[in-house]
């Protein structure tokens, strides 16, 4: 925050949030220090979040570490979404989380249906596209784009590993949302910012991906 963030790192964020379809991105150490960051920044003891069985163990550790309470629901099921937001409290804040692209079985989430339960019961939704991005939707883009969700989903997580053959993570999200995450998220405050070369080749492989 002092002096960690160099032209490198503000112009990469820029691409990313451009390549996302979304105003802002903010850059992290790994994607698994993203998720850790983001939903401990969202959520706490008096908050309610509701997440995919099959979700990356750095979401899970995220949730646990938050100390809000986690609400479980059966895979890809937006059935069981709805009933356990209805039976939820209704106190604090609630956050929806899942991937798009689950690793281990390639099956894609319900992003349509998760994003109307989202606005219906007043939740945030955050997305892991760790393994949609550079696969997925127009340039790569992902999941997210290739529905035009942008405005419905308020966190979209990406990795610079994978598909883009680099190290780090981000996150494409508002200006409110970005501001956010640099004065909240601990796992962005309190470590090292990614290499300057690093930077430059995540910048060169999403320019790449934008001639596909």
């Amino acid at each position: 925050l002092v002096t960690g963030t160099l032209p490198v790192h503000t112009e990469l964020e820029q691409e990313i949030a451009r390549h996302k379809g979304y105003p802002a991105a903010l850059l992290f150490g790994s994607g698994y220090l993203a998720n850790l960051g983001v939903i401990t920044a969202l959520a706490g003891r008096d908050d309610h979040v509701f997440a995919d069985r099959l979700i990356h163990a750095s979401l899970i550790d995220a949730i646990r570490l938050s100390g809000a309470t986690l609400h479980r629901f059966a895979h890809n099921d937006l059935d069981d979404v709805a009933n356990r937001l209805r039976a939820a409290p209704a106190t604090g804040r609630r956050l929806i989380v899942s991937e798009s692209v689950f690793s281990m079985d390639g099956d894609l989430a319900p992003l349509d249906g998760l994003a109307a339960l989202a606005e219906e019961h007043d939740a945030m939704l955050m997305i892991d596209e760790a393994h949609a991005t550079g696969v997925f939707g127009p340039a790569g883009r992902g999941l997210i784009a290739d529905a035009a969700l942008q405005s419905r989903v308020n966190i979209s997580m990406c990795t610079l590993s994978k598909a883009l053959g680099g190290y780090g993570g981000a996150v494409a999200c508002s200006p409110l949302m970005r501001d956010w995450l640099v004065n909240k998220a601990r796992s962005f405050i309190y470590t090292t910012a990614l290499p300057p070369g690093v930077c430059a080749a995540a910048r060169a492989a999403l320019l790449l991906l934008d001639r596909q």
